[in-house]
C-alpha cells in the first residue's frame, strides 16, 4: 500500500472526524447521541490509521496530521482525567510535544530572527553611523563607555524590573503570536525587525569596544528568552500556515484545528520568559563575569531544548478505559 492510496481511503473519514470535534465545543454532548456514537467509531478507526501510519510511514507528514487528529478527539471520547493530572501531564510532556512537532515552523522562525540578526550586526559594525539611525534612541547608549557591567541594584529594584521584564516580554510574544492570523506574514515582519535592532545594538556594542560588557549583560537570559520568542512566533506561524495550507480542510476548520496547540505552546512558554525575566532581573546586574553568564545561558538553553527532544519525543501514553457509553461501538474495518 502507497501513502496515497493509504491516505486516499481514509481522508474522509479523517475530515468528518476533524468536523465533529470542531462542532463539539470540547463537549461531546453537544453532538447528541448519535454524534458521540459517530464519534467513537471514527475515533477508534482514526487510532488504528495512526498505528499504522506510524509502522508504515514514519516521519511523513500524514503521521503529524493523525496524530494531532488523534489528540484533539482523544479528551471528547474518553473519560476525562483528573484536572491536577492533566495539568501535570502538559507541563512534564505535552507542551513538549507541542513544540516539537512543527520542527520546519520552528526553524522557520530561529531563521527569520538570526539571519536579520546576524548580517545587521555585521553591517553596523562596519557602518556604524547609519545603524545608529537604525536603532531606536533608548538603545544607543551600548556605545557609551561602561565601567564594569555591576548595576549596582537593590533587592527591590531587581524585583521591579525583573517583573517588568518578564511582563513585557509575555506581551511581545503573545503579539508574535497573534500576528500569525495575518497568514504568517505579520509575525514573520516581527520577527525580523527584532533581528534587525537586535543586530544593531549588537554591532553598535562590538564597534564601540563593549561587545565584552554587552555579552555579560545578555547572554545569561538571552538565550532562554529567544528560545521563547522563537517558540512564541512558531505558534504564530502555525495559525498562518493553516490558513495558506489547509489541506483538504477549509480554512475556517483548519484554523480552529491549529489554533488549540498553538495557544498551548505560548501558554507553556510563559513560565519560561518568567524565568527568563528573573535571571535578567537579579542575575544578569550582578556583575557575575563573561564565563559565569555564558555557562547560566547555555546551562537553560540547553535544559529548554534538551527537554523538547527528551520529552517531545516520549512515547504516547497508554489507551485509557474508554467511556461506557462508546464501548459497544464497532471500528469499521480499512
Amino acid at each position: 500500500m502507497t501513502l496515497e492510496q493509504f491516505a486516499g481511503e481514509r481522508r474522509d473519514r479523517w475530515h468528518e472526524l476533524e468536523m465533529l470535534v470542531a462542532a463539539s465545543g470540547r463537549r461531546a454532548e453537544r453532538l447528541g447521541p448519535d454524534g458521540v456514537r459517530r464519534l467513537g467509531v471514527l475515533y477508534r478507526a482514526a487510532a488504528a490509521d495512526l498505528a499504522l501510519a506510524r509502522r508504515r510511514f514514519p516521519g511523513e507528514a500524514v503521521v503529524r496530521e493523525l496524530d494531532a487528529l488523534v489528540g484533539r478527539a482523544r479528551p471528547l471520547v474518553y473519560d476525562q482525567e483528573r484536572r491536577g493530572r492533566s495539568v501535570a501531564h502538559f507541563v512534564t510532556t505535552g507542551y513538549w510535544r507541542r513544540v516539537r512537532e512543527r520542527p520546519a515552523l520552528l526553524l522557520a522562525a530561529a531563521l527569520l530572527l538570526l539571519l536579520p540578526w546576524v548580517l545587521t550586526a555585521i553591517w553596523a559594525t562596519r557602518d556604524p553611523g547609519a545603524a545608529a539611525g537604525v536603532v531606536p534612541s533608548q538603545y544607543r547608549s551600548v556605545t557609551q563607555p561602561r565601567n564594569g557591567t555591576d548595576l549596582g541594584l537593590s533587592t527591590d529594584q531587581s524585583a521591579a524590573f525583573s517583573s517588568e521584564i518578564f511582563t513585557n516580554n509575555i506581551r511581545v510574544t503573545f503579539f508574535s503570536f497573534a500576528a500569525g492570523i495575518a497568514v504568517g506574514l505579520g509575525t514573520a515582519l516581527l520577527l525580523v525587525y527584532q533581528g534587525v535592532i537586535f543586530g544593531g545594538v549588537t554591532g553598535l556594542a562590538i564597534w564601540s569596544g563593549n561587545g565584552r560588557a554587552f555579552f555579560e549583560l545578555t547572554l545569561a537570559h538571552g538565550i532562554l528568552e529567544l528560545s521563547c520568542v522563537v517558540v512564541g512566533s512558531a505558534a504564530g506561524l502555525r495559525l498562518g500556515w493553516a490558513l495558506v495550507a489547509p489541506g483538504r480542510r477549509r480554512r475556517g476548520v483548519a484554523l480552529a484545528a491549529e489554533a488549540g496547540p498553538a495557544v498551548e505552546m505560548v501558554v507553556g512558554t510563559i513560565p519560561w520568559l518568567v524565568l527568563a525575566g528573573l535571571i535578567e532581573g537579579f542575575v544578569t546586574p550582578a556583575g557575575l563575569g563573561l564565563g559565569v553568564v555564558l555557562a547560566i545561558g547555555l546551562g537553560l538553553g540547553s535544559l529548554y531544548w534538551g527537554l523538547v527532544l527528551w520529552r517531545g519525543g516520549a512515547a504516547a501514553e497508554p489507551v485509557p478505559a474508554i467511556a461506557p457509553a462508546l464501548t459497544a461501538v464497532p471500528v469499521p474495518s480499512p
